[in-house]
């Protein structure tokens, strides 16, 4: 038996869908972010995207935030998230959309390569809720950053403070410009 849907909330749920799909977001993230079946879905994907969907699983591993330029991304991402969830009234969904955003025109107007992906970020914010990563102030600058929740905090240094050796030894490679 059909249940009675709300042809406002269907179309939300379209909108959310059509926005990740612009975003970039893998059909596993369009499928736990809006109630729309697979097959709605395809079609919708096909149709915004001019192409069928990227097919494989979407990444598990906690360590490519821990890298050094993956994870000022990833924090920098989390930060925005962490401070709309506090001063927006947004669902998760739209929060996640909304801080990746703000993310993107961030490293626009810095000149920087996005290093993640929304489907990244989206998985970023799971392993945070999930406790497989956490956000641990930086002793040196006092800012936010990704970690693994067994971090000795009181000593972090983060990797603006602390950056690798080869870190910012060129442009190309995606090398950090001081000013």
């Amino acid at each position: 038996m059909a249940k009675n849907k709300s042809i406002l909330s269907e179309a939300r749920q379209i909108e959310r869908a059509v926005t990740l799909i612009g975003l970039g977001a893998r059909m596993q993230v369009l499928e736990r972010e809006t109630d729309l079946s697979y097959e709605r879905l395809l079609r919708l994907y096909k149709e915004v995207s001019g192409q069928s969907p990227s097919k494989g699983q979407l990444p598990f591993s906690t360590d490519w935030f821990m890298t050094w330029q993956p994870n000022i991304h990833a924090s920098l991402f989390l930060n925005i998230h962490e401070y709309l969830n506090k001063s927006a009234a947004l669902d998760e969904g739209d929060l996640i959309i909304k801080a990746y955003q703000l993310y993107l025109e961030h490293t626009t107007t810095q000149a920087l390569e996005p290093l993640l992906s929304i489907t990244r970020a989206w998985r970023l914010v799971k392993f945070l809720d999930t406790g497989m990563l956490t956000m641990t102030r930086c002793s040196g600058c006092g800012g936010h950053f990704v970690t693994h929740p067994h971090e000795i905090a009181k000593h972090y240094v983060c990797g603006l403070c602390n950056p690798p050796a080869r870190a910012g030894k060129g442009k190309s490679a995606g090398g950090l410009t001081m000013q």
